[in-house]
């Protein structure tokens, strides 16, 4: 049996970066990953496939809408979905022969199957072939991510009731797209077929869209998609059922008076989160508990109540987002080496990919006044961004939130162009604890969108921004 200092079970963004910090730091190190493509959900079927499409849908869009006033003049361009899919695919398989080149750059031992548990420092890993093999470990580190949810009453089939999965492989564009859900994964798919011409209707069981960021980028969100791609909202609608025949469904819902109401698409896309995937990984053998949503408890640390054994990513307790679950990756791999990082999860992004995209940190709004905690507000509007005019995207804002007493900044939320990238400025402004004056005061290069984000603070030491 051959032994490991640390092994990793689940080879998506927390697992492999987790691995490759393991290597780096001169642990022996292996990898299992179940499926035969490394790089998990967010590789194979999650955040890169859907930013390949969401490009290719933009693009698409821009040349219907936006290249004769450019002035470019083209034929009627159309829908070539099967090559949308094709290129997809090939963006995919280059991300993940990377990891598969770093992999063993990093001299990682990858390990394909399903890995479990025999014991605390036993791993089994069951193969496609049905075959066996057992590896002896020190340290676990837990990071097989998380799947679609689905709700009572739904069946998804995977040919007319879907989820994002399927939903990166259509062979046609819906005419009538339904998704139940108004998060983040359900927006930018939606968009994606919006673009192309589906007809887009959102079902949401809450008040709002993105119901987890500031309350100014759902409204906004709301009203942009209505009026560039027109998706219709269903919200304060609770699902009670969906019917798929051969080529048609049937939503019921109940409306906000309790109401009876049904709803028929060709494709009902089914965003309604994502749980952990902790089935069958023997936890109850090596005596790792789990909360009563399937999530891995563990302490501030990432360590579960077995000595040795960590859980990472999309398996714990907070947002299931990639680039969470790769720092902790990194943090847990430096703790076993005998160090001492830290994270903020109060700084850890989240991004909305449609277009305009949204981007936040930090608090939003109606948590600092659950807090009862004095703050001021800073905006700017894309309109008065002379690059936002230049490139015809002059929907959205930047929104800065401060400490009335201090000036600290509380609170960055962004919808607008590029803001994907531009929250990666406020990132750094608040793991330094800047104010907003700071930023003001700091040059930002003439003309781009990062102005708007000087403008905002600006306009929040004291309403002094210069272009509004």
């Amino acid at each position: 049996m051959e032994k490991f200092d640390v092994t990793i079970i689940g080879a998506g963004p927390g697992g492999y970066v987790a691995a490759i910090r393991c290597a780096q730091l001169g642990m022996k190190t292996a990898l299992v990953e179940k499926y035969a493509s490394l790089g998990g959900t967010c590789l194979n079927v999650g955040c890169i496939p859907s930013k390949a499409l969401l490009d290719s849908s933009e693009h698409f869009y821009n040349a219907v809408h936006h290249f004769e006033e450019h002035g470019i003049d083209v034929k009627a361009p159309k829908v070539n979905l099967k090559q949308m899919i094709e290129r997809k695919r090939g963006v995919v398989k280059m991300t993940v022969d990377g990891i598969n080149f770093l992999m063993k750059k990093n001299k990682i031992t990858v390990y394909t199957g399903h890995g479990s548990f025999i014991s605390k420092n036993t791993i089994e890993i069951l193969k496609a072939d049905g075959s066996k093999e057992q590896i002896e470990t020190g340290k676990t580190i837990i990071a097989t991510g998380s799947k679609p949810s689905s709700l009572p009453g739904i069946e998804i089939d995977k040919k007319r009731v879907i989820t994002s999965t399927e939903a990166l492989e259509m062979t046609e564009v819906p005419k009538n797209l339904i998704i139940i859900g108004g998060g983040v994964i359900g927006l930018e798919l939606g968009s994606v077929y919006g673009r192309l011409g589906s007809k887009v209707t959102v079902v949401e069981f809450m008040d709002r869209i993105i119901p987890g960021m500031d309350g100014a980028l759902s409204k906004e969100l709301q009203r942009v998609l209505k009026k560039n791609l027109g998706f219709e909202f269903l919200l304060k609608h609770k699902v009670t059922g969906v019917k798929a025949s051969a080529k048609e469904v049937t939503v019921s819902m109940l409306n906000a008076k309790d109401e009876k109401i049904e709803i028929k698409g060709d494709y009902c896309l089914v965003s309604v989160g994502r749980k952990p995937y902790t089935d069958n990984l023997g936890l109850e053998k090596a005596g790792v508990k789990v909360d009563n949503r399937g999530r891995i408890e563990t302490d501030d640390h990432l360590k579960t109540n077995i000595d040795g054994i960590y859980a990472i990513g999309d398996v714990v307790k907070g947002a299931m987002l990639a680039h969470k679950a790769e720092e902790e990756g990194t943090f847990v791999a430096e703790q076993i080496a005998g160090q001492k990082p830290h994270i903020n999860y109060n700084l850890i992004p989240g991004v909305v990919y449609t277009w305009p995209e949204v981007a936040a940190v930090g608090y939003t709004e109606e948590q600092l006044k659950e807090q009862g905690k004095k703050y001021k507000v800073g905006s700017f509007p894309f309109k008065a961004s002379g690059r936002a005019r230049a490139s015809m995207d002059t929907d959205g804002f930047v929104k800065v939130l401060t400490d009335e007493a201090t000036d600290e900044i509380l609170g960055v939320h962004m919808i607008g162009p590029r803001t994907a990238d531009m929250i990666a400025e406020a990132v750094v402004a608040m793991e330094f604890r800047a104010s907003a004056e700071d930023v003001s005061r700091m040059s930002h290069a003439h003309p781009t969108f990062t102005e708007s984000m000087k403008e905002a603070c600006l306009d929040a030491t004291g309403k002094r921004a210069i272009h509004i």
